[in-house]
């Protein structure tokens, strides 16, 4: 098995750990189908600003390595571990999320505010990436810049500009209740 394989072979797992344990903390609480959604919306709002500074920070690890260094089997695990995570946050974004959740409490959750929050996070990240985009093209005209590259920062910019954006309109709806 090479390391890139491994390195989503790892995200994988970790994620899945992630849910076992989510799962595990909140299987004993007697909830209502409006108080479990009630909970999960404010826990969504309270988690997407630090999803997406994570996300974010995580970003300074890509580019520690200089372009020209030799390959690093840790670089394809850090690679793919990006790759797992942007895959799971971009499906978090364009769907209801909570996945494992019954029908009606993700109906709950997705009410006509929190829709109309993540469209505008959604609009706001693409606007985000295409300016990330330009001034990358603008860049090109001084110096060279790896495709790999510029992908990896329009991708991680529109993204966590989505997040960013989301996790605010959330936290202010549930501010002002």
């Amino acid at each position: 098995m090479d390391d890139y394989t491994l390195g989503l072979l790892a995200g994988v797992v970790f994620g899945l750990l992630i849910v076992v344990i989510v799962k595990l903390r909140t299987r004993n609480r007697a909830m209502t189908v409006a108080e479990k959604a009630d909970y999960l919306s404010g826990r969504r709002a309270r988690m997407l600003p630090a999803l997406a500074i994570i996300y974010l920070i995580q970003q300074a690890t890509y580019f520690t390595v200089p372009s020209g260094a030799a390959h690093r089997s840790v670089d394809d695990v850090k690679i793919s571990a990006w790759l797992i995570f942007s895959l799971i946050l971009l499906a978090a974004i364009s769907t209801k999320g909570f996945w494992l959740e019954k029908p009606a409490v993700r109906a709950m959750i997705d009410d006509e505010l929190s829709r109309a929050n993540r469209h505008d996070a959604m609009r706001f990240g693409f606007i985000f990436a295409i300016l990330t985009g330009i001034v990358i093209y603008a860049i090109t005209m001084f110096e060279p810049v790896n495709g790999r590259d510029a992908v990896h920062v329009i991708l991680s910019d529109g993204l966590g500009a989505a997040l960013i954006r989301w996790g605010w309109l959330e936290r202010v709806a549930h501010r002002d209740g």
